[in-house]
């Protein structure tokens, strides 16, 4: 039986500091108390409300369906404010979209004032971040990940120590080298990225035909990076078959995406799933049953190897 979801949108939370308001998304079971939370980045792309709050309904709706509270930012990234293009950080305002992240954990007792619903219902001890393409980005600082301001120089360090588990899903890979000319070009904060203080753990989900051939020189191993490259305990869920999309996680029926497949969809809102519930529920066995699941089919959807 499939468990009633609640979705409230927008919730406004005032921010004179920030070129508009800041406006959420929050999803959450019908039923149930001390939720843990997963905070989820959009990416970018051609649409122009998937990268938003309105986005990846497939993922939210399955996580909150299974017990968890998803928290949807709308970045200042998004194609759906249509802000003008002076800004300096534009046009992915890679630091702002972190920093989004860290107001909300900043401001819950203001968003559960805002959404009587939720009073009470938060476990602000167990709290996740999520994010897709330019959204695994966002996710990878506040698990560690660090890069150099192009501009001033300044080592950007936004780590937030609440956030105890992640999901990176097609997630950009190392700079130098590994970047084309256009990305260094128009994107070069993407050139200095270092995954080496990354040690929350991660769940790093990449497609083995995700080629990204606008983005990186490397190929779809390219998105398996934060994976190898930071230290502490790491997993590496490779989806076969699989594109940028990973079968169309951003949203039912995107025309964007470019490897349709549900079947590969729901296996990435179960595996997900089961694997920030046993990283927040230590001795919770849900991830290693799914991963038991996956390995059992006769035509395996991805494999699993961890570190």
């Amino acid at each position: 039986m499939n468990t009633p979801v609640i979705s409230i949108a927008p919730v406004q939370l005032s921010t004179p500091d920030r070129s508009v308001d800041l406006c959420l998304r929050i999803s959450v079971p019908a039923t149930g108390n001390e939720l843990p939370i997963i905070l989820l980045s959009h990416g970018q792309g051609p649409s122009n409300h998937l990268s938003s709050l309105h986005g990846y309904a497939p993922l939210v709706n399955h996580w909150a369906a299974h017990g968890f509270a998803v928290v949807q930012p709308t970045h200042l990234s998004s194609r759906s404010l249509n802000l003008p293009p002076g800004d300096p950080e534009a046009p992915l305002y890679q630091r702002s979209r972190a920093e989004d992240m860290i107001r909300i954990l900043d401001r819950l007792d203001e968003i559960e004032d805002a959404v009587p619903l939720l009073r009470g219902r938060l476990d602000r001890g167990r709290v996740a971040v999520a994010g897709h393409s330019m959204g695994g980005h966002t996710a990878s600082l506040l698990l560690g990940a660090r890069y150099t301001d192009p501009r001033s120089g300044e080592e950007v360090r936004l780590a937030d120590s609440r956030i105890s588990a992640g999901v990176l899903l097609a997630a950009p890979g190392r700079g130098g080298d590994a970047v084309t000319g256009f990305v260094a070009e128009n994107y070069p904060f993407f050139v200095s990225t270092d995954f080496s203080a990354m040690t929350t753990p991660a769940l790093v989900v990449a497609g083995d035909k995700d080629d990204s051939g606008h983005l990186t020189v490397r190929g779809p191993e390219w998105h398996a990076d934060p994976y190898f490259l930071s230290p502490g305990r790491k997993t590496l869920l490779t989806l076969f078959g699989a594109e940028h999309g990973l079968g169309g996680v951003s949203g039912y029926d995107v025309a964007e995406t470019t490897d349709e497949n549900p079947d590969r969809v729901a296996a990435v809102g179960r595996l997900t799933w089961a694997y920030l519930r046993s990283e927040l529920y230590p001795g919770d066995t849900a991830w290693r049953a799914a991963c038991e699941e996956l390995a059992a089919a006769p035509a395996p959807l991805g494999r699993v190897e961890s570190k």
